[in-house]
């Protein structure tokens, strides 16, 4: 086939977090495909270049166009915000490869890897993901409450850090508060606990607090959650918002 298929992330919100393999990308596509928010965050690119926007919840379907569009010869980007791997487009594009047409199997398709929004919410006060961490997502879209508990108590039980995907939405405003008393039955009452907001922005703020006072109506689905680990600390400044950050061995920093 001729035609090829790009995943692109484009990072977590400032254009200079998209990386310059993802541009050329983007420069370089017939076709762009994706939510119709995140393309309007790409610059006119190339006359003559066609915009697919698609509405939210929609990925197997948005894959499958983007699909069919490089089937019939055309260069196709379908893109993500953040790092299109983590909660995002790439896992889509391959459930439709594997359930769809065939010749599809045979596209030339790859993935432009991007700043993913925990890594964007780290930066912004430190190093809180300086040891073991994971990345669970709230939503229950597309998978059960259960699952999503399973995994928390997990996690608490192997004193990681976790970032929180998708903490809170209209829909569902009461998940990010009963995964905070969740993790309250293992974890510290002092672990810190970080409400992270529109990152890598000219917009994002930051809200440091423990988890015994961590207040879920903080968060919305422009916020990224970090909950610490044991070890993870504070590094006060005079005046100044405290960096935070995690050690990288486990043994009790000295003072």
């Amino acid at each position: 086939m001729s035609g090829s298929l790009v995943v692109v992330g484009l990072g977590p919100g400032s254009i200079d977090l998209l990386t310059p393999a993802a541009a050329r990308a983007l420069q370089a596509a017939t076709d762009l495909v994706g939510y119709g928010p995140y393309l309007d965050r790409i610059p006119a690119a190339t006359a003559g270049q066609r915009r697919h926007a698609s509405g939210n919840r929609v990925e197997i379907e948005r894959a499958r166009h983007a699909l069919a569009l490089a089937a019939a010869g055309n260069k196709v980007a379908i893109v993500s915000g953040g790092d299109p791997g983590v909660f995002a487009m790439a896992a889509a594009v391959f459930e439709a490869i594997e359930a769809g047409d065939p010749a599809w199997r045979a596209l030339d398709v790859h993935v432009e890897p991007g700043i993913t929004a925990m890594l964007a919410a780290a930066a912004e006060v430190g190093a809180p993901l300086g040891a073991d961490f994971c990345a669970i997502s709230l939503s229950d879209n597309l998978k059960s409450w259960e699952t999503i508990e399973k995994r928390l108590k997990a996690a608490a039980q192997g004193d990681f850090v976790v970032a929180l995907y998708n903490p809170a939405s209209r829909a569902r405003p009461y998940q990010l508060g009963r995964a905070f008393e969740l993790l309250r039955a293992t974890k510290s009452p002092q672990t810190i606990v970080l409400f992270v907001k529109n990152a890598a922005t000219h917009e994002a703020t930051v809200v440091t607090t423990t988890l015994a006072e961590a207040d879920p109506a903080l968060a919305d689905m422009r916020t990224l959650v970090i909950i610490g680990a044991a070890a993870t600390r504070l590094v006060s400044r005079n005046g100044l918002r405290p960096w935070v950050y995690t050690p990288r061995a486990e043994h009790e920093v000295a003072r």
